[in-house]
Formats: C-alpha cells, sequence, structure tokens
C-alpha cells in the first residue's frame, strides 16, 4: 500500500510580507526624476544671481534652503544640479547597461576563441579601479559633460557584462535555446527573442545599482573638482563649492549632501522592491 503525503511549499505557508520603505523608494525616486525634469522652470531665483548679502544664510521663508557662499539661492542651484545629478547618471546607467548587456549576449552566442577573448577583455577592465580610472581620463582630457558620461560607460559596463554574461550562459544551455538552434535560428534572433526578454528582471536590478555607483563616482568627481564645471554645478559641486560652511552647519552644505543621500537610498529600496517582486515575495 502506498500513500502519498503532501508537501506544502513553505512560501505558500508564510504569510506575505510588504515593507513601507519599498514603497517610500519609489516615491523618492519619483521625486527625483521629475525634479531633474522640471526642476530649472521651478527655480525661483536665476541660478547665478546672488540674491542676499547674508553669506551661509539659514533657512527662511525667502530662502527656503538658505544661501550659499557667495549669497545665492540654495534652492535655485539645487533644482538646477539635480538635472545634471540625475540626467548624467541616468543616460550613463543606462548605456552602461546596455552596452555590458549585448556584449554579454554577442560573447554567449559567439565561438569559443571570441567568447574567451571578450571575457578576458572584459576582466581587464573590471581590475581597474573605476575611480582611479576616472581620475586619469579626466586629468588626461579634461573635464565635459560628455566625457563625463564615457568615464561612466567606461568604468561600469564591464560590471554589466559580468552579471549580464552569467545569466545569458546559463541561458544559452536551456532546451528552449537549443531547440531554435535546431531549428535553424540566427544567433541574432536566439539573443535577441530567447535569451533577452529572460535576462530582463535581474539587468534592470543591476542598471539600478549601476546608476547608485555612477552618482557617486559623479559627485566624488564634482567634489574634487573633476566633475561638472562652473558656472554649471551638480550635487556633488555644491557640497564642494560650500564646504566653508561645515563649521556652521551651514544648510547650503547639508542640503544637497541630504539630496545625494536620499536619491541613493531611494534607488536602493526600489531595487529592492523589483527584486522582491522577482522572487514572488
Amino acid at each position: 500500500m502506498s500513500t502519498s503525503v503532501s508537501n506544502p511549499s513553505r512560501t505558500s505557508a508564510l504569510p506575505r510580507i510588504t515593507s513601507p520603505w519599498r514603497s517610500v523608494g519609489a516615491v523618492v525616486c519619483l521625486f527625483w526624476l521629475v525634479m531633474a525634469v522640471i526642476g530649472p522652470w521651478l527655480a525661483p531665483h536665476d541660478v547665478g544671481q546672488v540674491v542676499s548679502d547674508d553669506i551661509f544664510g539659514p533657512l527662511s521663508a525667502q530662502y527656503p534652503l538658505g544661501t550659499d557662499y557667495m549669497g545665492r539661492d540654495m534652492l535655485s542651484r539645487m533644482l538646477v544640479a539635480a538635472r545634471y545629478t540625475v540626467g548624467l547618471a541616468l543616460v550613463a546607467a543606462l548605456l552602461s547597461s546596455m552596452i555590458g548587456t549585448f556584449i554579454a549576449l554577442a560573447a554567449a552566442v559567439s565561438p569559443r576563441w571570441l567568447e574567451d577573448g571578450i571575457c578576458r577583455l572584459m576582466d581587464a577592465l573590471i581590475a581597474i579601479p573605476s575611480k582611479m580610472l576616472a581620475l586619469v581620463i579626466v586629468a588626461g582630457f579634461g573635464s565635459s559633460v560628455p566625457l563625463l558620461i564615457i568615464t561612466a560607460i567606461i568604468g561600469y559596463a564591464p560590471g554589466a557584462f559580468r552579471i549580464a554574461y552569467s545569466l545569458a550562459a546559463s541561458l544559452y544551455t536551456m532546451e528552449y535555446v537549443q531547440v531554435a538552434q535546431t531549428r535553424g535560428e540566427s544567433r541574432l534572433y536566439i539573443a535577441l527573442r530567447e535569451m533577452l526578454p529572460n535576462m530582463l528582471n535581474p539587468v534592470l536590478a543591476d542598471l539600478g545599482l549601476r546608476f547608485v555607483f555612477i552618482v557617486l563616482l559623479l559627485s566624488g568627481l564634482s567634489f574634487l573638482g573633476l566633475g561638472v564645471q562652473p558656472p554649471d554645478a551638480d550635487l556633488g559641486s555644491l557640497v564642494r563649492e560650500n564646504i566653508g560652511g561645515l563649521s556652521q552647519g551651514a544648510a547650503a552644505l547639508i542640503a544637497p549632501a541630504l539630496a545625494i543621500g536620499t536619491l541613493t537610498v531611494g534607488v536602493n529600496l526600489l531595487i529592492d522592491r523589483i527584486s522582491s517582486h522577482r522572487n514572488g515575495r
């Protein structure tokens, strides 16, 4: 006599756990994205206009984020700086992820000798610290918005490649890929139609991480004076130029630093939410 024993999944026996912080992350990311798009039009003053004789002025109804080291309105400067920080990081992260993913797909479906060559090249680039690479490039060629984007791509596309390649190499051994090969489908078709759709969720999660890394990289370069150059400024530049207000606890220094912190934490919370949905939690 045989008996059947039911073995319910542990996941189904556990209550569904939701965290309000994941929703907070989405709200924070949406806020900064909106500010990057419409912020400059909301600025109450011209970004370079000296509006007060009070240097490192406190928070007030007239100047909600105080004034900076020259008496300029910090709210106006932050609304404009957010466009540079979010815009540059978003463009660089998207391009890094796209380039890394498509190189990974090309390597996964290529002959073994070419696959090995691509992997060795990417491993060599990954071994170079991104901040050191950025310092060398900017010091050698000067600082400009296009060069900052290119620098971030060179620094972070290899990492995106490594994540995407591990996924692509695993998918290439799946039965549905073998069936497509048997049907005589081209390598391009297999990469884009059979493999890429099954990689999207992990790649999107990695894209969020690339964005955070690039925000911190560009902010660090700007803090060293090698990022966005005057008269333009990003959030890192605002921290650097108002560092003289550190001893006073000036809002002109604290506000951009908090902005960078909330942006990076918000993106991390959003990534956690995406990952949880992917895992069915």
